[in-house]
């Protein structure tokens, strides 16, 4: 069993390369020095000396008109057939092999047939893949393959948009890990500061969390990440959409020995390209999809109501009906998903509410049930909309209109997930008819 590379030959040069087809290279790097050169003390390119640019606000508000959100002739893709290896054919330690094996994991991926190699070499990666292609289990493998190996030299820290996305991905890297000895510590907001403390004084080889709470960390020197070598930012293009620029690279700072840096993104634009180039001068990209916001498998239509009490009473109709068996609604503010949640409480819905002032526990509990379909309903600020996997939601509603086009896309994004069919509404206030009481605009949550 051969060991893992941190930094290999180049695939020509390596017979037992499993690399999927090659993958397209930077074309904007400003040096031709190779990735699997000896790295820098900053490793992975590391933070350049100019200064942080690039947004760091939430999204920007727009006026949204309501006839861009409507499509109701539903464009089906045709899928390619793509043929990826078994993981039994990976050259991945034993141990690791028999956890994929109790997790049925049969063949890797698309993106994960491309990059599991690539991140073995110890090479900067950015990936462009939608959710629910597998990219969680990408960087978890060859991050756990390398501490089999080396515990005190194959550190990571993994950092995502969410609470949710970080519980996700520690779940599954407990459930591929289990009896391994390898250990990992969860830091998010909405739980107990002094819990987190002590557990960190327990060692861990791998860190997820949201940049927030990590930051708190740092800062109460609880946390060091001097000997942490590998940074992974998940779901990197909602990081940004969020404001979590300046956050990450507060943390990057306190990574004196990054080698390797690994992101995630489901979209790709202009304004990553700065944040990217302070990250990881160079790179390998790896793209699985065009890096755009396909909506084009959703149903989406506007429904244009009188009063606030004419849309309360056509969207309890639209929950009455059978095909919409688990429905999502997002309003901008904590105080309006609560006023709706009780209306729809009282008019015995199976509804719960999500939104930054409900605890951790609370959220997560409420997650699990609308998973499982024990509630029907969530109404939810647009904490929902980001990182949270939860399959087969038939209707996404926007109580409101969304104050910005990217807004929009990734709540409707919640539909429709694996090239499913999906439904998405949008109620519209009729123009000079009797509105709704004034909305706060700062976003929620």
């Amino acid at each position: 069993m051969r060991k893992p590379k941190t930094k290999g030959k180049s695939q020509e040069n390596n017979p037992k390369s499993f690399r999927g087809k090659r993958t397209e290279k930077r074309e904007d790097s400003k040096s031709n020095r190779s990735f699997r050169s000896r790295p820098k003390r900053n490793g992975g390119g590391g933070r350049s000396s100019g200064g942080r640019s690039g947004g760091g606000s939430r999204f920007k508000k727009q006026q949204l008109d309501p006839n861009t959100l409507i499509n109701k002739t539903l464009t089906q893709t045709e899928k390619k057939e793509v043929v990826t290896r078994s993981f039994a054919s990976l050259p991945l330690h034993a141990k690791l092999q028999s956890r994929l094996k109790v997790k049925k994991f049969v063949n890797t991926t698309e993106i994960q047939d491309k990059t599991i190699e690539m991140i073995l070499e110890g090479e900067n990666i950015m990936g462009i893949a939608n959710t629910g292609t597998g990219k969680t289990g990408a960087f978890l493998i060859p991050i756990i393959e390398r501490l089999l190996y080396n515990k005190k030299k194959n550190k990571s820290i993994v950092l995502v948009p969410t609470r949710e996305l970080a519980q996700q991905v520690e779940t599954e890297f407990k459930s591929l890990t289990k009896g391994l000895q390898i250990y990992s510590h969860c830091l998010i907001g909405g739980t107990n500061i002094n819990k987190d403390v002590s557990k960190l004084r327990r060692e861990a080889h791998i860190i997820i969390g949201t940049p927030g709470r990590v930051n708190d960390m740092l800062n109460r020197r609880a946390l060091k990440l001097f000997d942490t070598t590998n940074l992974v930012l998940d779901e990197f293009d909602t990081m940004l959409d969020m404001g979590f620029q300046q956050e990450v690279l507060k943390i990057v700072d306190q990574m004196p020995n990054r080698q390797q840096t690994i992101l995630f993104s489901a979209t790709q634009t202009e304004k990553q390209k700065s944040v990217i180039q302070t990250l990881m001068p160079e790179y390998e990209k790896v793209r699985v999809s065009q890096g755009e916001s396909n909506t084009d498998n959703i149903y989406q239509d506007v429904i244009r109501v009188e009063s606030p009490e004419e849309k309360n009473q056509i969207l309890q109709e639209l929950l009455q009906r059978k095909e919409y068996r688990k429905v999502l609604i997002f309003l901008d503010t904590k105080r309006q998903v609560t006023r709706l949640y009780r209306q729809l409480k009282k008019n015995d819905f199976r509804v719960d509410e999500i939104h930054g002032d409900k605890s951790q526990n609370y959220r997560s509990k409420a997650i699990q049930n609308f998973k499982s379909g024990k509630i029907q309903v969530m109404v939810a600020t647009d904490v929902a909309s980001r990182g949270i996997d939860i399959d087969n939601i038939s209707l996404v509603v926007n109580y409101h209109i969304p104050g910005s086009r990217e807004s929009y896309v990734h709540r409707i994004g919640r539909t429709g997930r694996a090239g499913k069919e999906g439904h998405a509404i949008t109620f519209v206030q009729k123009s000079g008819s009797q509105s709704a009481k004034p909305r706060q605009t700062k976003p929620s949550s």
